[in-house]
């Protein structure tokens, strides 16, 4: 499961074993999480060979079920941005003087994995912590002038181990955030940004550089991004005449900044190449038809982490096998048992779209392919019902979320689970969420979410075959198949019903304690090469009422070019409530300006 948020809260219904559970079969659901889950798949991550491995197994199964492929093949094929390398060139050198000094790629410095391809010379500027925080009154860059030159910025924020400090005591705000930091430079007009170790206050860690890959961010942020050891900036500011620990001891003293530039005498050469490495994935779709074109769809994704990456919740282990046996063995496992179930019953009203999807654990990305290039007519898609880790029910209890987005749904799940002794949550309407019946909701495709629960295991190496509780997981099934019996037979299909998914503050606007400004866009999850692309627009959001609609791109906001959601996400923060923005929009490939009055959220 993609790492997000989950906000489950109480709404249950008592429900028992349903009549006919029992032709589903706990053993073959088992073999299938002990082969996905194997040591010999390698945790499935995107662009390998072990994925590659369970797709096919994935196709023998559908085939064995006496499902179709649509079209000439069980696969959906498509290329994703897996992972970046470094490339032969990346070099840094400081001019001090007359003299020129090179660093050592990987022990003085190293580029991050989200740094443009660069080349250049440029004059030098400490920036602080590089923020810019109006509900702070603090801001780094006031009165120095960084345009063309490489800023060299602290990691984290002041003041971070003051519970008193402005900056949410203790709690890192966003500021704190690489990617923030990165846009904030690029925003300022410098051409590269030095994020140094923040030793100071640290004299128990090692100034040792971030692993490459192991941070968070975009693909690309748009400016070359290098990390750079402190004891090599503390020489730096030595050679400029300035002491650094000092500095950052007077900065959280007052929080004022203390930027300043560099002498014309010392200056940066850089290079660096960082290459995005793609790769060719596949979804795998089996299907079996029924007697109208209409059709629904039961998915999973089956891809995971692989041996682990900067998503892994043990980051001391990356290197190991992440197995992933329910995240998300247990659901895929459950797409194959009940094709098996279905593959042996008669031919109902309505077909059954068996779909396992790749790359959601990079973002949803194989639904979000999926829907924006259907292999089946998406406006003949009755409902999709999503498994996500159903393999480990905990106190005899699952989540059902989406019964909000289609009319019949909740009385559909209801009466499925009305015998099966296992507890259903359905507090979760909306639809929207950290998994891949997401892609489907925002193409207003009524949606069924089962998910078992988070646990200590999650995207760690422990996450085994041996953990699953197949009974259990055979109940949720059940309750499945009941409810996709009924959305094939049912003489109408449910009709889609907009549910909002909740607001939730994003950071201050002002104070420290208010909730971020509201603008009203869900992004959309596929790829783009610059810009955001907003899958749908909230009914009567300030987009909405600003003219915006799903499938906008956005490329500008209140004049800053935005390449990503990074981009877009810290944009929004700098601004406030009642304010009005100009946006840029790609709207068919064309150009459109509009005017939105931000509100505030609620």
């Amino acid at each position: 499961m993609k790492r997000l948020v989950l906000l489950l809260s109480a709404g249950l219904v008592w429900a028992a074993p349903r009549a006919g559970v029992s032709e589903l079969d706990a053993g073959s659901y088992l073999n299938h999480i002990k082969f996905l889950a194997s040591e010999k798949l390698q945790g499935r991550s995107n662009g390998s060979a072990e994925l590659d491995r369970a797709a096919a197994y994935i196709a023998k199964q559908f085939r064995a079920a006496g499902l179709k492929p649509v079209g000439a093949s069980y696969f959906q094929e498509f290329d994703i941005t897996v992972k970046a390398r470094l490339g032969p060139k990346n070099h840094l050198a400081v001019q001090s003087g007359g003299a020129k000094q090179m660093m050592k790629l990987k022990d003085d410095f190293i580029p991050m994995s989200f740094s443009s391809t660069a080349k250049l010379g440029c004059p030098i500027v400490f920036a602080g912590y590089g923020i810019s925080a109006k509900e702070y009154n603090y801001d780094d860059y006031a009165g120095i002038d960084v345009k063309g030159k490489c800023v060299l910025v602290m990691r984290y924020e002041p003041q971070e181990f003051d519970e008193k400090s402005v900056f949410n005591g203790k709690v890192y705000t966003e500021h704190s955030q690489l990617p923030s930091k990165g846009f904030n430079a690029r925003l300022k007009g410098a051409k590269a940004i030095i994020l140094v170790n923040n030793m100071w206050n640290r004299p128990s860690e090692s100034d040792r550089l971030e692993k490459f890959g192991q941070a968070n961010g975009p693909a690309d942020t748009g400016i070359a991004y290098l990390q750079l050891k402190w004891s090599v900036a503390e020489k730096w500011m030595k050679d400029a005449g300035k002491d650094l620990k000092q500095t950052l001891e007077e900065i959280d003293k007052d929080l004022k900044p203390r930027s300043f530039a560099f002498p014309d005498s010392m200056r940066l050469e850089l290079e660096t190449e960082v290459q995005q490495v793609r790769k060719r994935v596949r979804n795998v779709a089996g299907y079996l038809p029924g007697n109208s074109d209409e059709y629904i769809v039961i998915g999973a994704h089956y891809d995971h982490l692989g041996l682990g990456d900067n998503h892994s919740l043990a980051p001391s282990l990356v290197g190991k096998v992440h197995h992933g046996a329910d995240d998300n063995a247990s659901g895929t496992a459950g797409v194959l048992e009940l094709a098996r179930y279905f593959g042996g019953k008669a031919k109902a009203q309505r077909g059954i779209l068996f779909l396992t999807f790749a790359g959601e654990e990079l973002g949803l990305l194989g639904s979000s392919y999926f829907v924006n290039h259907p292999m089946l007519p998406l406006e003949k898609a009755a409902a999709m019902i999503n498994m996500d880790m159903i393999g480990r029910v905990n106190n005899g209890k699952v989540y059902v979320g989406g019964t909000g987005t289609g009319s019949t749904l909740k009385s559909i799940v209801e009466k499925s689970a009305n015998e099966a002794a296992i507890q259903i949550d359905l507090s979760d309407k909306s639809g929207y969420g950290s998994s891949d019946h997401t892609s489907f909701t925002t193409k207003q495709v009524p949606v069924l979410f089962f998910f078992s629960g988070l646990h200590g295991d999650y995207h760690k190496p422990s996450d085994t075959w041996d953990k699953i509780d197949a009974g259990q997981a055979v109940k949720v099934l059940g309750v499945v198949a009941a409810s996709a019996e009924k959305l094939t037979a049912a003489e109408s299909r449910p009709q889609y019903v907009k549910v909002d998914v909740p607001r939730m503050p994003s950071g201050s606007s002002g104070g420290g304690s208010g909730y971020g400004p509201y603008f009203g866009s869900i992004p959309d999850f596929a790829e783009v090469p610059n810009g955001v692309r907003f899958s749908d627009v909230r009914q009567g959001s300030p987009a909405d009422k600003a003219g915006l609609k799903g499938g906008d791109i956005l490329v500008e906001f209140d004049g800053k070019a935005i390449q990503n959601l990074y981009d877009y996400t810290y944009a929004l923060r700098a601004k406030k409530p009642g304010e009005t923005v100009k946006v840029k929009i790609l709207r068919a490939g064309q150009p459109v300006e509009a005017s939105v009055l931000l509100t505030e959220r609620k």
